[in-house]
């Protein structure tokens, strides 16, 4: 059954999102210095969904016989499967090779039904990010606060640790999320994808961070909807690597990318992703990190080290 759409506490047009912090030109702000004369932090992020075969799919890649969607849909619930039961455990292997930390953005309910790959994640030290419970807008739970409880909850739970970030479902956020966020607990979100720093969000009750995210170094973007050649995805992140690596040397920068198991962790596109971490691992000046650190970080170099040291 539909559910109703959320409740918001502000009508439609009641609140500009620009009114959520004031406007900055990079140029403008003082250098930002990471620790031992790093430019790049990049900021890895391994996307895991809960899909419920019971419903529709939350993306297609084979159109149904004649247009008409039959439930259970099989082989695009089983096209997603696939990264939980393989696609998984490619990436994880490349991250470890560079003894890199990701991020696992991930449901609340994927702690439950794959234990055995959050538990992967959470014995290699990964950070684990909040995506709301189920694969679901933010706009259409009839009530995002317990849906924001259950998730910190539930990964609270089966990590030892509540998580301090999130990122809605397609980066989906209504008038009233971010306060509910900050009430709940959540330090960070990564839904606004408007910097290459960080940056912070005025909300009722209280700052809210925002780390730079990306919706085009995302496997989404580059492969299900512009349609582009595996090597895409070689080609754009590097890019995107080695222009942000020569401006972190005036200031620090921050490079997100966002990938999915069932979709960078195919065989026909594995070896681009595998590319990418070997040539940005044997950069001088690169730090992996994951969204937390990223945030310790900000919150003392915005302190200052006066406060920072206090």
């Amino acid at each position: 059954m539909a559910r109703a759409p959320a409740k918001n506490s502000r009508r439609q047009g009641d609140m500009d999102p620009r009114t959520r912090a004031d406007y900055s030109a990079i140029i403008d702000r003082p250098p930002l210095d990471l620790p031992d004369g790093a430019r790049l932090v990049v900021w890895p992020l391994i996307a895991v969904e809960n899909w419920d075969p019971a419903g529709p799919m939350a993306r297609t890649v084979l159109s149904p016989p004649g247009g008409q969607t039959h439930l259970p849909d099989i082989p695009n619930w089983t096209w997603q499967e696939y990264g939980m039961r393989v696609g998984f455990w490619r990436l994880k292997a490349a991250l470890d090779r560079h003894d890199i930390r990701a991020t696992l953005c991930l449901n609340g309910s994927v702690c439950k039904l794959y234990p055995r790959l959050a538990g992967a994640a959470r014995d290699a030290g990964w950070e684990f990010q909040a995506h709301s419970y189920v694969q679901t807008p933010m706009h259409l739970l009839a009530d995002q606060r317990d849906a924001i409880r259950r998730t910190i909850d539930a990964i609270g739970d089966f990590s030892g640790a509540k998580p301090r970030g999130w990122i809605g479902p397609g980066l989906t956020e209504t008038l009233e999320t971010p306060e509910l966020l900050v009430e709940e607990g959540i330090e960070y979100v990564g839904d606004w994808v408007w910097d290459d720093q960080p940056s912070e969000l005025r909300t009722a009750a209280g700052v809210l961070y925002n780390i730079p995210y990306s919706v085009e170094l995302n496997d989404i973007a580059i492969m299900l909807l512009q349609h582009h050649p595996a090597r895409e995805l070689y080609d754009r992140f590097m890019d995107q690597f080695e222009r942000l690596y020569a401006e972190g040397a005036e200031s620090a920068r921050v490079m997100a990318f966002g990938v999915h198991p069932y979709i960078t962790g195919v065989p026909h596109r594995i070896k681009y992703f595998e590319r990418v971490l070997a040539e940005i691992a044997a950069k001088p000046g690169v730090l992996f990190w994951t969204g937390d650190e990223i945030l310790d970080w900000y919150k003392a170099a915005k302190a200052g080290p006066e406060r920072a040291a206090g």
